[in-house]
């Protein structure tokens, strides 16, 4: 039969496991606080019968049994803590109070008794019993108590039993048991209605998890899991699921965006090779041009979507990266920014544009170096791109005040609006100034995914204003973590 779910919970479980460690425990410290108690109480009352006992064989050794007989009526009169029982040689009884069953020899009619001992077997010398005598309590009651008591034969022959009642230490252990069993029981009570009320919690916590997960299995990304803001680890677990569905939520919405973006803009590539594939084949069966340059043509559109493809995949890589730097390595960011101001100086020349550069040394970055390359690369592309002739580029690399490492890229273009700036670097987003120009729109959202995963960020500003009929230009700052020492 299967257990409720209440109880199946590991809280529960624990809690369980840690009631019978508790018990162990606890029946452990029980069973020596009781044998170590009446160990104790058992040494005292061997040492004050072992006093007793001297004292009274002295008495005897000194004035005969007359005295000593006379001493323990005394003792017995005046109710001693002790028990006495003074017996001739034969083992009958002289004076004494210990009431015990008296024997008889089997097989003899004597009603004479031949021991009233307690002790059983006795051999002579000095020898320890615990053995139990008929007492009334105060209640006037028969009882029937333990007592320890040590029995020596006197040089006349005689014998002399000395003991003391433990019945008020049976009694005192009894009771000590009781309440250690009572507050046992009360604690496991206690504890098992506690691990209850916990599992019952960790169900509900955990059933609020488990509706969200089966509701985003079955495709509802916008389900969110209840934070109650108690600062427990189910509420740390509950943010972090639900931080999770939001970076998943925005992943998807991310991925539609792009199919829907992709398909719409390679929709115009796609029909222009198609066009000039059908007027090239028709050219080609008039004789009009040659066939190899119409294959290159399609070619150069085939490798612009191949281009926009590979752009999208390594924007995935680096989302996928969630923030780590893959494959990184250590180097001076001076000389990636030296070797494309080597690159592109010559570009940028044939443009009719003034390329300059302002790098310093020294300025160690861990960084994946192709992808900081390509993503500098598409920076200065845009500028030279973008500027007309008789402009300029500027490309710098320093370190910030804050100890950051900055590469930055100043042009004399148009500009891009402060309203469209956080927008350029989104996926295929093209502002209109720039429709001209060949392109997908994937330039600045690989830049800004690399400096992401990088753990830095991209920052555009207005470039040096308006001059001479160029501007007011676009300054794009590329800001990465500088490498630990």
């Amino acid at each position: 039969m299967r257990l409720p779910s209440l109880f199946r919970r590991t809280p529960f479980r624990l809690t369980l496991l840690f009631l019978a460690l508790f018990a162990a425990a606890a029946s452990a410290v029980l069973a020596y606080v009781y044998f170590a108690s009446a160990s104790e109480a058992r040494a005292r009352a061997e040492a004050d019968v072992r006093a007793e006992t001297s004292v009274l064989t002295a008495l005897y050794r000194t004035r005969g049994v007359d005295v000593l007989n006379q001493a323990l009526v005394e003792r017995v009169t005046k109710r001693s803590p002790y028990l006495y029982l003074l017996m001739r040689a034969d083992g009958s009884k002289i004076t004494g109070d210990l009431s015990v069953t008296e024997r008889t020899p089997a097989g003899t009619t004597n009603a004479q008794p031949t021991n009233v001992s307690p002790i059983e077997n006795y051999r002579g010398g000095e020898q320890w019993a615990t053995f139990r005598f008929t007492d009334t309590d105060a209640a006037g009651n028969v009882v029937r108590n333990q007592a320890l008591g040590v029995q020596v034969t006197l040089s006349g022959g005689e014998m002399l039993l000395v003991a003391q009642d433990l019945g008020d230490t049976e009694r005192y252990l009894s009771r000590l048991t009781q309440a250690l069993w009572a507050a046992m029981g009360m604690v496991l009570l206690l504890g098992a209605g506690g691990g209850l009320i916990l599992s019952r919690n960790v169900e509900q916590a955990m059933g609020r998890l488990n509706r969200v997960v089966t509701a985003v299995q079955e495709g509802d990304l916008k389900a969110r899991v209840e934070v109650r803001r108690s600062g427990d680890e189910l509420d740390e677990l509950g943010a972090g699921l639900n931080a999770m569905l939001d970076r998943l939520q925005a992943s998807m919405a991310s991925i539609r965006h792009a199919g829907d973006a992709i398909a719409h803009d390679l929709r115009s590539p796609l029909t222009r090779m198609r066009a000039k594939l059908e007027v090239a084949l028709i050219d080609a069966e008039a004789g009009k041009i040659d066939g190899v340059d119409a294959l290159q043509l399609s070619l150069g559109e085939a490798d612009e979507l191949l281009k926009t493809f590979n752009t999208v995949l390594a924007i995935a890589r680096l989302q996928a990266a969630a923030g780590r730097t893959p494959d990184p390595e250590k180097f001076d960011a001076g000389s990636l920014a030296a070797d494309m101001a080597e690159l592109y100086e010559p570009a940028a020349e044939d443009k009719g544009l003034e390329f300059s550069a302002e790098i310093e040394s020294g300025l160690m970055i861990e960084a994946n170096r192709p992808f900081l390359a390509q993503a500098l690369a598409n920076v200065i592309d845009n500028a030279i791109k973008y500027t007309p002739a008789g402009g300029a580029v500027m490309l710098r690399a320093r370190r910030r005040s804050s100890g950051d490492i900055e590469f930055s890229i100043t042009d004399t273009g148009p500009g891009v609006p402060a309203a469209d700036r956080d927008r350029v670097v989104e996926r295929f987003v093209r502002l209109d100034n720039s429709r001209t120009e060949p392109g997908s729109g994937l330039g600045l959202s690989l830049v800004a995914a690399v400096l992401e995963a990088h753990g830095g960020r991209v920052q555009l500003d207005e470039g040096p204003g308006e001059y001479g009929g160029f501007g007011p230009g676009l300054r794009v700052a590329l800001i990465l973590p500088a490498a630990a020492p």
